[in-house]
Order: C-alpha cells, then sequence, then structure tokens
C-alpha cells in the first residue's frame, strides 16, 4: 500500500464510480480497477461494494477512508509547510438547496472577495442528503438544508447523530413562481383547482431521513396536476417558467431581481399553508472562518428583505 492507492481510493468513493475516477485521475480504468483491487487484498477487506448505483464504500470501508483522507491531508500539510510557500489560501465551501436568494447572497459575497487575496471557493446546489454527506465526506465546512417544519424532528435526530450542529436560517411558506404571461398571473390569489390544466416544475430529488422518497416527493406535489416536470438545475428551472406560460413552481420568495431578469412573477397559493426551514448545518465544533461569516451576514441581509 502507498500514498498513490490511498489516492485512488479516495476519488473512487468521491465519484462514486471507477470510470469517473480514472478519468479524473487520468488513468486507465483497467488499472484503477486493479489498484483498487490490490489494496482490497493487501488490506484483507472489501473496501467498495460493486452495485448499480456505483461503487458503494463499505462499513470497513468507510473507515478506511477516513483515515485515507487524514493521511492525505497530512502530506498536503508538509509538503506545504516545506514548499516555501508564504501565501494563505483562504478556503470557503457550502452545499445549499436551489434557492434564488441564497444564490443572490453568495453573488454579493463573491463580489466583496479581496481581489489581492488567494482563495478557492465551492458553491454546490443539491439536495438535503447531498449536503450532509458533502460535509461528512468530502471535505464541505458548511450546508444548508431545506425541509418541511413537519419533518424538523426526523432532520435534527439525524443531525444530531451524525454530529452534525445547526441554526435556523429561515421559515417560509412557499409561493408559485410563473410566466409573466401566464394566465396564473392574472389571478391575484391561486387555489389548487385553478392548477389542474398546467404543468408542476418541481424538484426531482427530495429527501426526508427515514422516508421513502416516492412518498417525500409525492408530499410536494399538488392533488390533481397530472402534468409534471422533474428539473435538478436551478437556471434551468427559471429558463423552462420563463418560456413556458403554461408552467407553475412552488419555490421560496425570490429577489425582485430575479424574478425582472426571467420575467417572473409570484403568487400566493390560497391551499398551500405548509411551513418550510432553512437551516445552516456544519460539523459540531467547528470555528467559523471570516468568509464563512461573510457569506452568512450577506444570507442574512438578503433573507430579511424577502421575510
Amino acid at each position: 500500500m502507498n500514498l498513490m492507492h490511498l489516492k485512488y481510493a479516495v476519488e473512487v468513493a468521491k465519484t462514486s464510480s471507477i470510470t469517473k475516477a480514472a478519468e479524473n485521475l487520468f488513468m486507465g480504468q483497467p488499472n484503477l480497477s486493479r489498484a483498487i483491487h490490490e489494496l482490497e487484498d493487501n488490506l484483507g477487506i472489501e473496501i467498495f461494494r460493486r452495485t448499480s448505483k456505483g461503487m458503494i464504500p463499505t462499513p470497513q470501508g468507510e473507515e478506511f477512508l477516513g483515515y485515507a483522507r487524514k493521511i492525505l491531508a497530512q502530506v498536503d500539510a508538509v509538503e506545504e509547510l516545506y514548499r516555501g510557500e508564504r501565501t494563505k489560501v483562504q478556503k470557503f465551501s457550502i452545499s445549499v438547496p436551489r434557492a434564488s436568494y441564497i444564490s443572490c447572497a453568495f453573488t454579493e459575497f463573491s463580489k466583496r472577495l479581496n481581489p489581492a487575496d488567494s482563495v478557492e471557493i465551492f458553491y454546490k446546489e443539491t439536495n438535503s442528503m447531498r449536503a450532509i454527506n458533502n460535509i461528512l465526506n468530502a471535505d464541505y465546512k458548511l450546508g444548508i438544508i431545506r425541509y418541511q417544519a413537519d419533518y424538523d424532528g426526523n432532520f435534527k435526530e439525524m443531525l444530531t447523530e451524525k454530529g452534525l450542529g445547526y441554526e435556523l436560517i429561515s421559515e417560509f411558506k412557499y409561493v408559485l413562481a410563473m410566466s409573466e404571461k401566464s394566465p396564473l398571473a392574472q389571478l391575484d390569489e391561486i387555489h389548487k383547482a385553478d392548477l389542474e390544466p398546467f404543468f408542476q416544475v418541481a424538484h426531482a430529488d427530495p429527501y426526508v431521513p427515514s422516508l421513502p422518497t416516492t412518498e417525500v416527493q409525492k408530499a410536494e406535489l399538488f392533488e390533481g396536476v397530472d402534468k409534471h416536470i422533474f428539473v435538478f438545475e436551478r437556471g434551468s428551472q427559471l429558463d423552462l417558467l420563463a418560456g413556458m406560460p403554461q408552467a407553475f413552481m412552488r419555490v421560496s420568495p425570490m429577489p425582485q431581481r430575479i424574478l425582472d431578469r426571467f420575467g417572473l412573477v409570484e403568487r400566493r397559493c390560497a391551499d398551500s399553508e405548509k411551513t418550510y426551514r432553512d437551516v445552516l448545518i456544519f460539523k459540531r465544533g467547528y470555528c467559523f472562518t471570516s468568509l464563512d461569516k461573510a457569506f452568512i451576514d450577506e444570507l442574512m441581509h438578503f433573507k430579511r428583505a424577502l421575510y
């Protein structure tokens, strides 16, 4: 076993794929697969379970990968120390829901970065499950998860078990977003029956601990609406709403500049009274950096303006 074997295993865990990991490592897939087998034989454990969903770490594999990441981080620290580098790189990393007010806060935060500083910024829009996993397994420092207030107990129990701290960012009710050319835009207040002829745009990957995805997804859809377009990426959702007057989407309240940019309007749905929460998560005991605090300040500014 050597450092390259550790790097190989960590990259496979990161991508859940031998093929993608080989591409990222600029090596042949057969060579990488053989190296992983050699590592497993050397250790006498199965690091990965090969499934239809990709390469999934076994319990022993998760333990090994934790050690591997720490060793590689220490090696990087030693190399940086003796490389003669004097410039300290500031890092910021966060996984967030696909929400426009968070995106706007991130833009303002980025605009205020000092061009003279060396920085590395990672901003990933994803669902709550992946935001949690990114902190636990991918070295992300912060995350924001979104869920129905009814599921507060499910999430807090799971976060506590995984050693994560949490703070409430915002609490809100969804509104409906649609093109300003949509017939729905002419209504001051919308009822479920008004939505039946329209397409509902929705996130494709909702998540609640201990509940099946199909059950959670069903709870996010309007009864009576039988036309759904599931999309992962926020920009695609906004483009779709802007160009498709017969579509609508349940969203957290959006900054006016985003509505204006895409030619959208928001309307309240009288029959939709569920409360949602955006919650900041982090490893328990984590000390917030100056970049973390600057982003949170911008986030709270946009939150106050909307809510």
